[in-house]
């Protein structure tokens, strides 16, 4: 594959428009994994292992559309960047599906299939525009680092959090507390919104900030399903908590 401008820029549109489609998509039927699997969605297949298959090339490509760009003659900052990428991935590849305490948790073959295809082409757009981006880093970048920092901190921590309600081999669910369960109900998607908005300010890419809106666009439905579910199932259920970002939705 020849690395140019014009490719990524045809990708970067792509991915505005799949965010366009997807919110709404998914605001009325939910991704189909979790506490919404249904009959009728295909083969599934072990939960960790569909994480696995599917983020790895989160991680991969990157690194080598990165390289194949030009990127090991830049300066320090494209490498901050890609390192900043990479902490996320590599944890949420090789980390995460490993502590998940779900006995029977399945995830459908399909949804694979297409965040693989996702990861690659958005791993494509975003490596190689880490590679042409110039070494400067303004106020405004340094804010988007601490952003995505502060996300990826609010993001472990919510995972903590729900894999403690189970016991390992249980499938239940309960009322997560603590950390920014106290403002949200889905604080591991407010997390990670949080994580790649600050990697947009952070890169200052278009590619960036397509993968942040379909980020949102993904998320963000999702968060206001399980609000929803949380309310319904659980009468106790802390009337104050907003769904995805606090006080505010």
């Amino acid at each position: 594959m020849s690395l140019t401008p014009s490719l990524v820029a045809r990708l970067v549109t792509a991915e505005f428009a799949a965010a366009l489609l997807v919110f709404p998509a998914l605001l009325f039927t939910p991704a189909p994994y979790g506490r919404y699997r249904r009959p009728g969605v295909g083969p599934m297949m072990p939960a960790r292992l569909g994480w696995l298959v599917m983020e790895f090339p989160a991680v991969a490509v990157p690194i080598w559309a990165f390289l194949a760009a030009g990127g090991a003659a830049r300066g320090l900052a494209p490498w901050l960047l890609l390192a900043l990428w990479e902490l996320h991935y590599v944890q949420r590849t090789f980390v995460f599906p490993f502590l998940m305490r779900g006995r029977t948790a399945t995830k459908p073959l399909l949804t694979v299939a297409l965040a693989v295809a996702f990861n690659c082409l958005n791993g494509v757009a975003n490596g190689s525009s880490l590679a042409w981006r110039d070494d400067a880093m303004s106020a405004l970048n340094w804010v988007g680092v601490a952003l995505f920092l502060a996300g990826w901190a609010v993001n472990l921590h919510a995972d903590h959090v729900l894999r403690r309600l189970r016991r390992p081999g249980e499938d239940g669910y309960g009322i997560p507390h603590g950390g920014a369960f106290r403002w949200v109900s889905a604080a591991n998607y407010f997390g990670e919104v949080l994580e790649w908005t600050g990697f947009a300010l952070a890169a200052g890419t278009p590619a960036a900030w397509a993968f942040a809106a379909f980020t949102a666009a993904n998320l963000v439905p999702r968060a206001l399903t399980h609000h929803k579910w949380y309310r319904a199932t659980f009468p106790d259920y802390p009337a104050a908590r907003r769904a995805v970002l606090p006080f505010v939705l």
